[in-house]
C-alpha cells in the first residue's frame, strides 16, 4: 500500500470494506438463523411468536418456558462453542504454520474424551436413564466435565513442553499433538474394553458432542472464557500476520515468535478444553471454518479471526438446527453432522492441498 498525499488510497479502502461487509453480512445471517433455530424442534413455533417472546412480549407460558429454558440456551451454546472452536483452529493453523492444525487433529479432543472415560470408570460418574434418554446427574456431570478439562489441558502442556525442547518449532508441536491424540485414543479404547454395559454406554454417549447439554450456568462459563480468549487473539492479530510471513520476518519486526506461539497454543487449547468439557467432542469445526473464511476474505488475521468466529457460529448452529429436523422428533447429536461435513472437506484438503 502506498499513501497518496498522506491519505489511504481509495482502492485499499474498498478492499478492506469488502472484507468488513462480508463479516457484517455473516452477523445478519446468524441473527436470522437464531430465530429460525429457536422455532424448530419437537414443538414447532411460528417465527412471529418467537420474535415476540425474545423481545419479552408475553405470548404464552408454554412458549416462554420452551424458549428461555430449552431453545435459547441451546442456540447460544451453539453460537459460542462454534466461535470458540473455529477461532482456536484459525490461531493453531497460524502459529503452527500448518493448514491441517485444529483442536481435533492435534489430539486435544481425544484427551478430553479420555478424561471423560476415566471419570466414568474411576469416579463412578455415570449417566442415568430417564424418560427414554440419557440424562446427566449434575454433580457427576461436573466431575466428568472437570476431568475432561484437566486431561485436555495436560495434553496441551505436554505438547508445549515438548516443543520447548526444540525452541517452539511448529513441526514439533504438530507431531507431538498427533502422537498424543493417538495415545489418548488408545487409552480410551483400553477403558472401554474393561467397562461394563452402563459405563460403556456413558463413555460413548459423552463422545457424541451435543450443545443441548449445557445449561445457563455452563453457558456463562463457556462464554466468559471464549470472550476473553477471542479478545486476546484479536489483540495479537498483527503478531499472527507477522508469523505467517515467516519466523525471520516476524523476529525482524520485533515479534517474540516463541512467546506468541506459546500463548497462542495455550489459549486456543484453553477455549477448546472448556467447550468440549461441557458439550462433548465436536470435530472439524475448528478445521474447516477457517479455511472457508480464508477463501472468502483472505489470510489477514485482522479479518480472518472475527470472520472465523462468525462462520463457526453459523456452521454449528445450522448443523444443530438440521440435527433437530432430519429425524424429528428424535434429535441427533450435532457432532455426527459436523463429522459428516468435515470428513470430506478434510480429505479434500489433504488431497488438493490448501493455501494459507
Amino acid at each position: 500500500m502506498h499513501l497518496e498525499e498522506g491519505s489511504i488510497p481509495v482502492g485499499y479502502k474498498r478492499y478492506i470494506g469488502g472484507k468488513i461487509t462480508l463479516i457484517v453480512a455473516g452477523f445478519f445471517i446468524l441473527a436470522a438463523l437464531i430465530v429460525v433455530s429457536i422455532s424448530i424442534g419437537s414443538a414447532r413455533m411460528p417465527l412471529r411468536e418467537v420474535l415476540q417472546t425474545l423481545f419479552l412480549r408475553h405470548v404464552s407460558e408454554q412458549l416462554d418456558s420452551i424458549v428461555f429454558n430449552i431453545r435459547l440456551p441451546q442456540t447460544l451454546t451453539a453460537i459460542v462453542a462454534g466461535a470458540g472452536l473455529s477461532i482456536a483452529g484459525a490461531v493453531m493453523q497460524s502459529v503452527l504454520e500448518n493448514p491441517l492444525a485444529s483442536p481435533f487433529t492435534l489430539g486435544i479432543s481425544h484427551a478430553a474424551a479420555f478424561g471423560a472415560a476415566l471419570s466414568v470408570m474411576a469416579m463412578g460418574s455415570r449417566f442415568s436413564l430417564a424418560s427414554g434418554t440419557y440424562a446427566l446427574n449434575a454433580l457427576r456431570a461436573g466431575m466428568t466435565a472437570g476431568t475432561a478439562f484437566l486431561t485436555s489441558m495436560i495434553a496441551t502442556l505436554i505438547v508445549i513442553l515438548i516443543s520447548n525442547l526444540r525452541r517452539g518449532s511448529p513441526e514439533v508441536m504438530a507431531l507431538a499433538g498427533v502422537a498424543l491424540g493417538s495415545l489418548f485414543t488408545a487409552g480410551t479404547m483400553f477403558l472401554q474394553y474393561f467397562a461394563d454395559d452402563v459405563e460403556l454406554a456413558a463413555m460413548v454417549f459423552w463422545t457424541f458432542g451435543d450443545v443441548g447439554r449445557a445449561n445457563w450456568s455452563e453457558l456463562g462459563i463457556i462464554s466468559a472464557v471464549t470472550g476473553g480468549v477471542i479478545l486476546f487473539f484479536l489483540f495479537n492479530a498483527w503478531n499472527y500476520n507477522a508469523i505467517d510471513a515467516g519466523d525471520e520476518t516476524a523476529l525482524g519486526l520485533g515479534v517474540s515468535v516463541r512467546y506468541v506461539r506459546f500463548f497462542g497454543m495455550f489459549f486456543a487449547s484453553l477455549v477448546t478444553a472448556v467447550t468440549i468439557a461441557f458439550v462433548g467432542v465436536i470435530g472439524f469445526v475448528g478445521l474447516i471454518c477457517p479455511h472457508m473464511v480464508r477463501r472468502l476474505i483472505g489470510d489477514d488475521n485482522r479479518f480472518l479471526l472475527p470472520g472465523s468466529c462468525v462462520m463457526g457460529s453459523i456452521l454449528l448452529l445450522a448443523a444443530d438446527t438440521t440435527a433437530r429436523m432430519i429425524m424429528a422428533p428424535r434429535v441427533l447429536p450435532v457432532a455426527i453432522l459436523t463429522s459428516f461435513v468435515g470428513a470430506p472437506v478434510f480429505l479434500y484438503l489433504i488431497i488438493k492441498g490448501n493455501r494459507r
